[in-house]
């Protein structure tokens, strides 16, 4: 007798079913993100969302794309899959707020070696979750099965996300000039980026991470595991009251990389290292590894998650209205005029 199509699939190592009960799993996390501006629901060929052009007199689109990274590798190890997908979610998001841009909705991809339902839907409880707390609508995503090509047990997550701006009020770097104050807003720990020199430095493993480290009050997992904090809702209100003239997401690169991303040429940012926020874990790194500081900012975010440029005058302000919306927020800087890069006192 000749097998059906999804029995031949199966013996190739792809559950069909699995598929199945997967999306049936996730359908109240979704819900959950719904805004209006969503159109159907999952399951279709294609997200939809009507756009809030009546909303806007130039509406431009900000895409933002981005993944995990080797950070995902904790997820496995501590068989804990229900924050990954923050993560997944704050790399995209903070990024087209700090263009000045509001998440509309997003998507996500997760590629796994085998399909078991309820972990797929712990990753899809925190793609959830960080849409939740970004305001934008999880629309739609991919779960692809690929037996042979990965481990059973592991599985790889990115995502996409399309935001809307007013064109006159995205933040490009025009109004950036010498004299701005650099605000600098506190991370919850590593986020997403660094985490293949973490792993090396720790010889990260299933005994390591559960080493508890009285610095940390917790173990080296728990810390490590702390999702990307998302900053999207704090930057909205901070750019509905103030003008912003550039931002930083501090992600791979560190401060070397990403803080001149922000300026236009001629000018330079000044930060005070003392100023800026701290947090136990990157000095264990730093200590663990025998890295050099240079090379700690030029990985890590050293606990400063964003780096804001205001004018002067509007500093106190915008660090009022920050943390009024929850954000631990300090001016450790200044803009002021030379070779464009940061210099870090």
């Amino acid at each position: 007798m000749e097998k059906s199509f999804s029995e031949s699939y199966a013996a190739a190592g792809v559950d069909v079913t699995a598929g199945y009960e997967s999306v049936e799993l996730i359908k109240s996390h979704v819900k959950r993100t719904t805004i209006p501006g969503v159109i159907g629901g999952i399951g279709g060929f294609g997200g939809m969302f009507e756009l809030p052009w009546g909303d806007y007199k130039n509406p431009v689109l900000v895409s933002g794309t981005d993944g995990v990274g080797t950070k995902i590798k904790l997820a496995y190890l501590m068989d804990k899959h229900d924050t990954v997908g923050i993560d997944c979610v704050a790399m995209c998001v903070n990024d087209v707020a700090c263009s000045g841009a509001k998440p509309l909705f997003f998507l996500d991809y997760i590629a796994c070696g085998k399909n078991y339902p309820e972990k797929i839907a712990q990753i899809v409880a925190g793609v959830a979750e960080g849409c939740v707390q970004s305001g934008c609508a999880l629309v739609g995503g991919e779960t692809a099965e690929h037996p042979g090509l990965m481990p059973n047990e592991e599985y790889d997550l990115a995502g996409f996300t399309v935001g809307i701006g007013e064109k006159d009020k995205l933040v490009s770097g025009e109004h950036l000039a010498a004299g701005n104050a650099l605000i600098g807003v506190a991370s919850s720990g590593i986020h997403s980026n660094g985490f293949s020199l973490i792993r090396k430095v720790f010889d990260i493993n299933e005994k390591t991470i559960e080493v508890k480290y009285d610095e940390l009050g917790k173990t080296l997992g728990e810390e490590l595991i702390t999702p990307t904090r998302i900053y999207v809702k704090s930057l909205l209100a901070l750019m509905d009251k103030v003008q912003v003239n550039a931002i930083s997401h501090i992600t791979g690169g560190g401060f070397y990389e990403n803080v001149p991303r922000m300026l236009n040429d001629g000018f330079t940012a000044v930060i005070e290292k003392d100023k800026c926020f701290k947090k136990p874990i990157f000095d264990l790194i730093q200590k663990t590894g025998n890295i050099p500081e240079r090379d700690m900012y030029n990985t890590f975010n050293m606990g400063t998650g964003l780096v804001i440029a205001v004018d002067a005058d509007k500093a106190d302000e915008a660090v009022r209205i920050l943390q009024d919306n929850g954000e631990k927020a300090t001016v450790i800087g200044e803009v002021k005029s030379g070779e464009k890069g940061v210099e870090l006192l």
